[in-house]
């Protein structure tokens, strides 16, 4: 079969890999990918964006099955635009995508459905915003309502950084339409951890736990990123913790969606606190984690098509999830500077020592690159995800860490405490 995958970074890379390993699969397209995914996919020149093009283009080729890997073209309603001409598509229709598209919408599902999470108010005016600032205790979170690349979350410690922070996302516009609505809610503190879940609209079966690194530099400092790192599994998501998830979120989730008529197919991530009154959700997203997915799909035993593919026909039940019995670390190389100012076009060298028998459990999944008649160079802030199994997780970190040496490009930078919690456990 042929399959076709949307997006461009590490998630659709890791994707893009897992699809590869499949029996089923002998033709592997990508629009618009890396020069990573090129080494293993056709990379077609179609944004994310243009879903008349893509489904043109998956209509012209004959494609199978087109899995949806970013947020924008979900939110936007991809689906729906390839549901409509007959076309096999993996993600949430636009009415389910909300529930990452919108902050305030997930927040008033999780209220109404009684689904744990932390106290909340939304605020489309700044006056009002301010006004609620006076009397609020912190820290406290504001979060810009729409899509923000995972970067439009502000921890605020006192009025002052609050009240810069609701400037910043309503009145300065620093993400655009999304910060027009924004949610304040309590600070909550625990563990964080993160599980991917597939879903058929009605059955959701969750795969292993992750935990993601946000902020750009060690020790949780500086602003937050599209991810600096993740780990997986979670030490800190026990079955105790897993079976109170079940019952109380994630299928309540589901049956939620499905009671608003907006049954959600494809992939429901749900970021977790693990609090001392128990797990609440920090967050929902409509798609892969990034780099959760390098994590996850890389542990994961089932051919993903199979599990795709019964999620699209309703009968994910059908299905036993299986997960290698080890664990995995991604360490994300980026450029300098990032997420604000950096520079691209720098090229990465050692890209060969991931290859051959030995280095089998080791990957560097291509997230801001791009193929040049030189090699392949740096093309974004987030340049290559560079994960590795091992028996546990002290060892998965020490060989992700290793392997972090075998590839260089100016300007390379990383955290160096990715998984410090592993320590902690």
């Amino acid at each position: 079969m042929k399959v076709l995958i949307v997006g461009s970074g590490g998630r659709e890379h890791a994707i893009a890999w897992s699809v590869s390993q499949s029996k089923k699969v002998d033709k592997i397209y990508c629009a618009p990918g890396n020069g990573g995914i090129s080494q293993i996919a056709e990379c077609v020149d179609i944004a994310a964006m243009e879903f008349d093009k893509l489904a043109d283009f998956a209509e012209k080729n004959e494609v199978d099955l087109t899995i949806i890997g970013m947020d924008d073209p979900l939110v936007g309603g991809i689906v729906d635009v390839f549901e409509e001409r007959g076309l096999r598509v993996f993600g949430p229709r636009k009415n389910a995508a909300i529930i990452e598209g919108s902050k305030s919408f997930s927040k008033d599902l999780m209220k109404k459905y009684n689904i744990p999470t932390c106290h909340y108010e939304t605020f489309n005016s700044p006056e009002e915003a301010l006004l609620y600032l006076e009397n609020a205790s912190f820290p406290i979170v504001l979060k810009a309502d729409g899509l923000a690349l995972g970067k439009g979350v502000l921890i605020c410690q006192t009025l002052e950084e609050a009240e810069a922070g609701v400037t910043t996302l309503m009145l300065d516009k620093q993400f655009g339409e999304a910060g027009d609505t924004i949610v304040i809610e309590d600070f909550m503190t625990g563990r964080e951890a993160s599980v991917l879940c597939f879903c058929d609209g009605t059955h959701i079966k969750p795969m292993t736990s992750a935990q993601d690194h946000k902020r750009a530099k060690d020790g949780d400092k500086g602003l937050n990123t599209g991810g600096m790192g993740t780990f997986s599994p979670s030490p800190f998501y026990t079955d105790d913790v897993k079976e109170f998830c079940e019952k109380h979120i994630y299928q309540p989730t589901m049956d939620a969606m499905k009671a608003e008529g907006r049954d959600f197919t494809g992939i429901l991530f749900v970021g977790l606190m693990l609090t001392e009154d128990g797990p609440k959700v920090l967050e929902y997203n409509a798609r892969f984690g990034d780099p959760e997915a390098q994590v996850v799909l890389s542990r994961m035993e089932n051919d993903i098509i199979d599990v795709i593919d019964a999620c699209i026909d309703g009968r994910l039940n059908e299905i036993e999830l299986s997960f290698e019995d080890n664990a995995a670390v991604c360490v994300v190389l980026a450029s300098d500077g990032y997420p604000e100012h950096y520079e691209k076009g720098k090229l990465i060298k050692g890209l060969e020592n991931f290859e051959g028998k030995d280095k089998e459990g080791y990957y560097a999944f291509h997230a801001g690159t791009k193929k040049t008649d030189e090699g392949i160079v740096t093309n974004g802030g987030r340049v290559i995800g560079i994960t590795a199994k091992g028996a546990n997780l002290k060892e998965a970190r020490a060989n992700a860490y290793r392997a972090t040496e075998w590839v260089d490009f100016e300007n390379k930078y990383m955290r160096h405490d990715i998984g410090k919690a592993i320590d902690e456990a």
